[in-house]
């Protein structure tokens, strides 16, 4: 199932995963490499590379990795939990991309046992001829 019905500006696939495998939730490389890898996997352009950092707060049992990547269509963005077994992941795009591929590459990336995902469409009211030629000077 590609991201939706094209309406609007585009996708916005979100995912909670449960019951993951704790040691993906606290690997900073893994989450780096899922970051670096995705976006070319379901067809978008990274312009930076992924940004990761530890997180240790006020609370200890929120402690995790997050990270997120920019690309030329949106961002991609991990927020993990190790103490909780719980991963958030986002995918925002102005272009369709593949939501079941990359639905299912995240979960299995995080080895996780359940999981959540919506997929909405953003911008309902963007005009469709703006995100073209938006998307076309963005990925030129």
């Amino acid at each position: 199932m590609m991201g939706g019905g094209g309406e609007g500006f585009g996708p916005h696939l979100m995912m909670d995963l449960r019951e993951c495998n704790e040691e993906k939730l606290r690997d900073y490389h893994h989450i780096f490499n899922i970051l670096d890898k995705l976006p070319e996997m379901i067809g978008m352009t990274k312009i930076t590379q992924p940004y990761v950092f530890p997180y240790s707060g006020l609370v200890p049992e929120d402690k995790g990795i997050t990270g997120t990547v920019i690309i030329a269509e949106s961002h991609i963005s991990i927020h993990t939990f190790q103490v909780k077994d719980y991963c958030f992941v986002d995918i925002f795009s102005c272009k369709e991309f593949d939501v079941d591929f990359a639905s299912n590459y995240i979960a299995r990336a995080f080895e996780s046992r359940k999981f959540d995902k919506f997929v909405v469409q953003r911008g309902k009211d963007f005009a469709k001829a703006r995100i073209s030629e938006l998307c076309e000077t963005i990925c030129s």
